[in-house]
């Protein structure tokens, strides 16, 4: 056995810097480690407590981890320790569309669009609060605005045409869902939209033929409430699409 001389003591592992844990849980974040991730924040605010991005970043943990009031409440803070931000708005509203707070979601969205009319997250969120209140033509118009200033945003311009399907305007809707997946092959959004309008239509094998691609790329389609409330479709391609998976006429 080896002795150590007197009077020596085993030095304790120094504590991870202030840095290095920052890495840590915005890494454990990032992978969905969520459970790993707030205890890391935990650390980092308490070390940090004037750092707003680490609590609108433990915001979104508790959101994720299914507490939208604790998120809430981080954004709060982060909000008042950096007001001109518009992180903490952007996560605070998806927060309050949890709990269903429309309002107070469109209330942060709109205060990031009047400072900067072109960001695509808060007019695709908007558009979300809208459909959500039953607004199709203010949603149209804000996944439409969304997508002209990220023109990439594939769920914005897919969302734009599922506004149009439920609105009636079905030979616009085709042609934006046939040119997303021009584009985009294997997004399941646009082939699953596609297949509730063709059959509609009458357009039976082509449906099927989208829909195999559809329900290979993404299963969740198949779930009426996972469209509906987290997905958010209009309710006119969910039923088409409903009717569609259980074969009615």
């Amino acid at each position: 056995m080896a002795w150590a001389p007197a009077g020596w003591a085993e030095a304790a592992p120094a504590a991870p810097s202030l840095p290095v844990l920052f890495d840590r849980a915005l890494a454990a974040s990032r992978e969905g480690r969520f459970g790993e991730a707030l205890p890391l924040w935990d650390q980092v605010v308490d070390l940090a407590p004037q750092d707003a991005s680490a609590w609108s970043n433990r915001g979104n943990v508790q959101l994720a981890l299914g507490d939208p009031l604790a998120a809430i409440a981080d954004q709060d803070r982060a909000i008042e320790l950096e007001p001109a931000s518009a992180d903490p708005h952007l996560n605070r509203g998806t927060a309050e569309e949890a709990l269903g707070l429309w309002p107070a979601a469109a209330a942060d969205y709109r205060w990031i669009l009047e400072r900067d009319p072109l960001d695509a997250s808060a007019l695709y969120n908007l558009g979300n609060v809208e459909g959500s209140q039953d607004d199709w033509p203010a949603a149209r118009q804000c996944f439409e605005a969304a997508a002209g200033a990220r023109p990439g945003f594939a769920m914005a311009r897919s969302s734009a045409a599922l506004a149009a399907f439920q609105l009636g305007d079905t030979t616009v809707a085709e042609k934006q869902l046939r040119d997303l997946i021009r584009r985009y092959p294997l997004f399941a959004d646009a082939r699953a939209g596609l297949t509730a309008l063709l059959w509609q239509k009458g357009a039976r094998g082509e449906a099927e033929s989208h829909w195999a691609a559809a329900s290979g790329l993404d299963p969740r389609y198949r779930q009426e409430e996972w469209l509906l409330q987290i997905r958010r479709w209009p309710p006119v391609p969910v039923q088409a699409l409903a009717q569609f998976l259980a074969l009615a006429p």
